[in-house]
Formats: structure tokens, sequence, C-alpha cells
């Protein structure tokens, strides 16, 4: 028997197919809805990590895509489409501006 490598980890729904095409045994199990929550949650984090530790603009590109799936599923589990989410992200951007300019807040004198 080989050695196993322990993941214990969310993974997207077509790895199992592709472990088992690969001719490895593996076991999973099947999430509880809270579990399931607090692992997207996870996984947001550890997408958001590999992004920061891009090396460059193609890498950069791919962790993004991996993030923006992990929010894909997050909406969904709130109930909102990613459309109504992106409609809530232009509102906000209409009213507080987004990131573009590139602003430091320095400080505020109260």
């Amino acid at each position: 028997m080989g050695k196993s490598k322990v993941y214990n980890k969310l993974v997207r729904d077509r790895i199992p197919e592709i472990i088992h095409r690969s001719g490895k045994s593996f076991n999973t199990r099947k999430l509880a809805y809270e579990e399931y929550i607090k692992e997207l949650k996870n996984k947001a984090f550890e997408e958001l990590n590999e992004y920061t530790q891009s090396n460059n603009s193609q890498e950069a590109a791919e962790e993004l895509a991996d993030l923006f799936e992990v929010m894909h599923s997050l909406a969904e589990i709130h109930g909102y489409t990613f459309d109504q989410i992106e409609e809530i992200r232009q509102r906000k951007a209409e009213v507080r501006g987004g990131f573009r300019e590139r602003i430091y807040l320095i400080d505020v004198e109260e």
C-alpha cells in the first residue's frame, strides 16, 4: 500500500473524477450545510493567499479565477446570484467609488 497525502479541504466537484482517472484511490465525504459554508470561507482565504503569492500576471489570473469560483458559490449559499452581487458592487462603486485611483488614506483628524 502507498503513502497517503492528507488534504482535508473542499475541492472542486470534478476532482474525484480526475483522481480516479489517474488510477489513484481516495476518500471523500459530502459536507453538511454548515460545514460547507465554513469550508467555502476557508477556501476563499486559501485562494486569496495563493493570489498574493502569484509571481506573474498569468498565475494571478488563474488564482483570481479560482477565487471568483468560490465567490460564486458563496453568493449562492447566501441566496444571491452573482449578477445580484455584481449589482450590489456597482451600487457601492457609484456611491463610494472603486479602487482605481490608488488612494491610500494615511489619517483623519477627529
